[in-house]
């Protein structure tokens, strides 16, 4: 049996931390995993910079109550979900994806958490397992089911090699060329046959 593993940011929906950088006006926190492949050091240091501007969890919810799944990503999913079992894999946390999971019909999602301090102040996070998104497509075909992977970003690139079929979705130039044996797509209707050809 099947189970696709989708990435949640730059494949169903906009980039949570570009969109809030945009709203809070700090051009920095604009970097992403497709910029840094080190999540862990990339969350510390977007943590310092909340820190340095007195932003906390609901500025961030604020905005990302605001944020729409990608034109057309709702409809994509509900097409995949009605043929197979689906698994958003995210970096993401509880915090912010919930309101975007109600968006998008509550998929299953797997992701992390933050540690919030009373006052709202992000303290720091937990991971769920240690390289979060290639355990879990591990842990899958340990329990017998083959996966179909796909994502945008570096830290998307190991679960995709692990998969029996992985595919990029609206990437970078730069990944597609560092990749250039993986399909890459930018439509959700060529994205969505794709993965078709491959269910079993």
């Amino acid at each position: 049996m099947d189970v696709v593993c989708l990435d949640m940011e730059g494949v169903l929906v906009p980039e949570i931390w570009i969109a809030f950088s945009e709203e809070s006006g700090i051009p920095e926190l604009r970097k992403t995993t497709r910029d840094e492949p080190d999540y862990d050091k990339l969350m510390r240091w977007r943590i310092g910079v909340l820190k340095e501007h007195g932003l906390g969890l609901k500025e961030i919810q604020d905005t990302i109550s605001r944020i729409d799944p990608l034109p057309g990503a709702k409809e994509f999913l509900d097409a995949l979900r009605a043929e197979a079992q689906v698994i958003i894999i995210s970096d993401t946390f509880t915090q912010f994806a919930m309101p975007l999971m109600k968006k998008l019909g509550y998929p299953t999602l797997f992701c992390n958490t933050l540690v919030v301090a009373e006052d709202g102040e992000i303290t720091g996070f937990k991971m769920r397992c240690e390289k979060s998104k290639l355990t879990t497509v591990r842990a899958l075909q340990s329990m017998g089911f083959d996966t179909i992977a796909a994502g945008d970003s570096f830290n998307d690139l190991a679960m995709i090699r692990a998969s029996r079929a992985g595919f990029l979705f609206r990437t970078t130039e730069q990944i597609k060329k560092d990749n250039p044996d993986l399909q890459a797509f930018e439509e959700f209707d060529d994205f969505l046959a794709a993965i078709r050809a491959e269910l079993h």
